[in-house]
């Protein structure tokens, strides 16, 4: 590493992304109802392990608040000491599909299900961190937070701490909108670095009444998994989470890979061998109990945009962390909640594909409401349910598009009647096809031309065969049927 002649180049680049990863790391934490200690192992562990290891060279992994709901969720459920053991397990299913190489798999998954997944995250992400703003304790449920917005604003006009924790959380957002416009000198510092360290200059300055992140120390916050939580995988519920955090990490963090690739021109990404390096990190942070790490699409950007060229500037990123985090754990004491849930509120807005659901709604309508779909799902029902929605619809939608089939009567008024049928005759046209079919006269002969048929399955061969016979049976000549 001493030698690479980009050294110079991923140093500046390491301590841009280190100083964009801190807040988010400790904000995600926080949002996750973890201690906020946890989140910076998940920083150290996604820059350390899976930064040595192959897959995406530039690719910055980390606490991501694409899994904030469904970490709290789990958390809320099964409890902290719970959360090691779902994210060692998810961990060792990540190694296990990167050796099957099934890593590439994961690009044939439809974009609008992944859109859609992350514009019901961003939608329950904003309604969970507005009542953390205003200091309210959030209700459970995607739906109640959403329900229950109106009530806590109530409730927050009239308090008068509510009222200072509202502003130094729209402060906050209003920082990071307006940071882009500043002197490009001024942007060096990171805007979500910037907010929070205006919001906690100005609470201390003011002494306003808002709470603040509470810190436990690095090793207290560390807490591995005992026996006791490996025997909850024994539950169908925990199986359940541990599948969820698995498929959603492994998508966030391939999907990111795929879009970090279209940002630089050096080596792309080997899906099989990024996936295992997922792997291998959420295994390290599931044995410390911390949260779980996906590839991180802000902190990757800001990694390129930043310079760098080599692994080097993600591994340094995770040595800076460490040392904050073992040198400087008190700094957190000072951090306000309120800037931290500013700072989610802002990413969950980013995670909603306004611009997506505008060109597909134009040029594509099925996948743009498969995307509304998907999100309404994940805010109705949970994360996991959601998603599986989302894939139902796109796998019935792909079903219907590939069984698209055209029916041809010709009828000249005397000789036989002739009928095409050209495409893939599947059960999903079958009643349009036998509506057709039994409204021929019963009269006069048939010739059933099915050689323009690239496919037929089953239950379709097997009611063309079964129409045939009958209307041979009404005292005319039997049909003529052509085969595919």
């Amino acid at each position: 590493m001493i030698r690479s002649p980009h050294l110079r180049r991923d140093f500046a680049a390491s301590l841009v992304v280190f100083l964009v990863a801190l807040p988010l790391c400790v904000g995600v934490a926080v949002a996750s109802g973890v201690p906020a200690e946890l989140g910076l192992v998940t920083g150290i562990v996604g820059g350390i392990v899976a930064g040595l290891m192959p897959g995406s060279s530039l690719q910055v992994s980390g606490p991501a608040a694409g899994l904030t709901v469904l970490v709290f969720e789990a958390v809320r459920q099964f409890g902290l000491a719970a959360l090691g053991v779902i994210v060692l397990a998810a961990g060792l299913l990540q190694l296990l599909m990167g050796a099957l190489r099934l890593g590439r798999w994961f690009r044939a998954i439809s974009v609008s299900v992944v859109e859609g997944m992350l514009a019901g995250i961003g939608l329950v992400i904003i309604a969970g961190q507005l009542y953390a703003a205003a200091g309210l304790k959030a209700p459970a449920s995607g739906i109640d937070k959403i329900a229950g917005l109106p009530e806590a604003l109530v409730r927050a006009v009239g308090s008068t701490e509510a009222l200072a924790s509202l502003g130094v959380g729209a402060a906050t957002i209003a920082v990071m909108v307006l940071w882009k416009r500043m002197p490009k000198r001024a942007r060096a510092v990171p805007g979500a670095l910037a907010a929070v360290l205006l919001a906690t200059l100005a609470s201390l300055a003011f002494g306003l009444p808002v709470a603040t992140v509470e810190v436990h120390g690095l090793l207290g916050a560390i807490q591995p998994p005992g026996a006791d939580a490996f025997g909850q995988l024994a539950q169908p519920a925990v199986l359940g989470t541990v599948l969820a955090f698995t498929l959603i990490a492994s998508a966030e963090s391939l999907f990111s890979a795929a879009a970090v690739d279209r940002l630089h021109d050096g080596p792309r990404t080997e899906y099989d061998k990024e996936l295992m390096a997922q792997g291998a990190g959420n295994t390290v942070c599931g044995l410390l109990g911390a949260l779980p790490m996906t590839a991180v699409i802000v902190r990757s950007s800001a990694n390129v945009q930043a310079g760098a060229k080599t692994k080097a500037s993600r591994v340094l990123h995770g040595v800076w962390l460490l040392l904050f985090a073992a040198l400087l754990p008190s700094v957190l004491e000072l951090i306000p909640l309120p800037a931290l849930a500013g700072i989610l509120v802002h990413a969950g807005w980013k995670l909603i594909p306004f611009r997506q659901v505008v060109l597909l709604w134009t040029a594509y309508r099925g996948e743009a409401l498969i995307l509304v779909v998907t999100a309404v799902a994940i805010v109705a029902v949970n994360m996991f349910e959601g998603v599986l929605i989302g894939l139902a619809l796109s796998v019935a939608k792909t079903a219907w598009q590939a069984s698209h089939v055209k029916l041809e009567v010709i009828d000249k008024g005397a000789g036989p009647v002739r009928v095409y049928l050209v495409g893939n005759a599947t059960f999903l046209r079958l009643p349009k096809i036998l509506d057709s079919l039994e409204a021929l006269p019963q009269d006069r002969p048939v010739e059933l031309d099915l050689s323009g048929l690239h496919h037929v399955d089953h239950a379709c061969r097997t009611a063309l065969e079964n129409w045939a016979e009958r209307h041979s049976a009404a005292d005319t000549e039997p049909v003529r049927v052509t085969a595919p």
